[in-house]
Formats: structure tokens, sequence, C-alpha cells
């Protein structure tokens, strides 16, 4: 594995390795890597030739009241990681190489942005679009791969796609879950150990949720009532949203039908959780 932090010298052996009639395999990731993100990278390598994944704490995403600073990173561990999962090719820029002057374009997000985590991150997948423009035009990648943990973060990188007509397959790949079902996040080392335990609830409460959906429930306002009271009964977070919309569309439903999404986000002491459920209506 190499590992490459110049945009030029990246761009160069992408170019190669298209030359050559390579298929390239891109996960993008801030780092201080889990489970969730070594399946991204073992999906990527079973449907590329070469796979390049990336690291880079992208401030543009972050608020100003925001984890940046503080954000975990463990460089070494993550290189050892990359290699044992078979990368071939690990970006890691730092935010001068990305960011050397100050932009002069940046890229707005309209759509699929005014709710759940968009709603109280302004900005947050303006930064998020930028940076991948920038990153997929450094590695040109076949394939992109994202978790759907983050899945508002995948519709509007499904929107980014599409709109600028990028030659990118976007590849979602489930949630990777603990074995009590808390979905894998690099935030979780957070949780205190009773904060841990509660947090298994923001699954159960999605699995509530669809119990309520597959005994007939279509009302999304009963649904999100539903998982409130039993969040309040069995956590001590702070509920930010439980919301439904249309998947990937992240439009209101009034009755639920179609393709779904119910997510929900959570704050503790010192750190916000998110999970969602993606579920076909008949």
């Amino acid at each position: 594995m190499q590992v490459i932090t110049s945009i030029k010298e990246m761009q160069q052996i992408t170019s190669t390795l298209h030359t050559k009639g390579y298929s390239i395999g891109f996960v993008p990731t801030m780092g201080y890597l889990h489970e969730g993100h070594l399946t991204l990278m073992n999906e990527a390598r079973k449907e590329n030739d070469i796979v390049v994944l990336s690291i880079f704490v992208n401030p543009l995403q972050f608020g100003p009241n925001e984890d940046y600073e503080t954000y975990p990173r463990d460089f070494k561990r993550d290189e050892n990681l990359a290699e044992e999962a078979g990368v071939d090719f690990l970006f890691y820029p730092s935010v001068e190489e990305m960011y050397p002057n100050k932009l002069t374009v940046t890229v707005k997000v309209l759509d699929r942005v005014d709710v759940l985590c968009g709603k109280s991150r302004i900005g947050h997948f303006d930064g998020v679009a930028t940076v991948l423009i920038k990153l997929f035009s450094i590695v040109s990648p076949n394939r992109a791969y994202f978790g759907m943990k983050d899945a508002q973060q995948v519709a509007v990188v499904d929107g980014l796609i599409h709109d600028f007509n990028l030659p990118i397959e976007l590849v979602s790949v489930p949630t990777v879950r603990e074995e009590d079902g808390l979905a894998k996040s690099s935030r979780n080392i957070r949780l205190t150990p009773s904060e841990r335990s509660e947090a298994v609830h923001l699954y159960q409460s999605l699995q509530l949720a669809k119990q309520f959906i597959d005994n007939g429930e279509r009302n999304p306002d009963i649904l999100v009532q539903k998982m409130k009271s039993y969040l309040q009964n069995h956590t001590s977070g702070w509920i930010d949203y439980i919301e439904i919309y249309s998947y990937p569309e992240l439009k209101k439903l009034d009755q639920l039908k179609g393709k779904i999404i119910i997510a929900l986000a959570v704050k503790f002491s010192q750190v916000r959780l998110i999970d969602n459920l993606i579920l076909e209506m008949e």
C-alpha cells in the first residue's frame, strides 16, 4: 500500500491506472477507522481492480461549535487497518494541501438538507459536497462507497453525482452494527459506560417503529410519538429529532408509501449519535 499526500501525485497515479484499464473503487473517510469503514473497503476490494481510501478531516463540514479540533485521529492505526483490508493507495492530504488558498467556488446543496441533521447543521452538507467534488476530481473513481448510517449524506451524494453528471457509480452499504445493535461510529468512544448501555435503545426504537408498520400503522406522526416515548423512557439523552420521509428525496409524507427512511439523532453528554432504518412500503 502506498500513502500519497500530494494531490498532483494522486491524480497522476489514477490517470495512469485508468489508461491501463483498471477500475478504481474509492472510500472517502475522515479516519479513525472502524468496522463500518472496513466493510466499505471490503466491498470496494471485491468490485474493483484498485482501491483508494482517503483520510481527511474536512474543516468545511464542521460548524463553529462542532468537534473539528477534538474529532478522533490516529493515522498510524488507520494506516495499518487500511493495509490489512487490502487498500492499494491511501490518500492522506493535509488541510493546506486541500485548501491552499481561500476557495473562490464552493458547492451549495439546495435540496435534501433542510431536514434531519442538515436542519441543525447549516452549511454542513455544503462542506461535504465541496470536498467530495475535490476528492472525486483527484481520485477519478469508477465507484464510490458510502455507509447508510449517514443516509442523508448518501442522499446528498446521490444528488451530487446526478446533477453534475459525474461518471461515478454510488454504492451504498448497509450500516454496520455492534452485537447489541448500536451503529458503529468513530464517536462512540465518547459515550460514558452508562450512556453506552443506553445507546442500544436508538436501534431498538427504530425496530419498534418497524413493528408498528408491520402491524399496519401508516401514520408517521403516530410512529414518531411511539419512538419518542420509548427513547424518553430508556435513555438520558436529549432527542434532537425523530423524522420520517421518502427516500432518497427526503420529502414529508402524510401516509407511508414507497421507499422511506425513519431517522433519529440523540445527544448524550459528549456526543450526538444518529441512526436510521430504510424500508420499502407496499
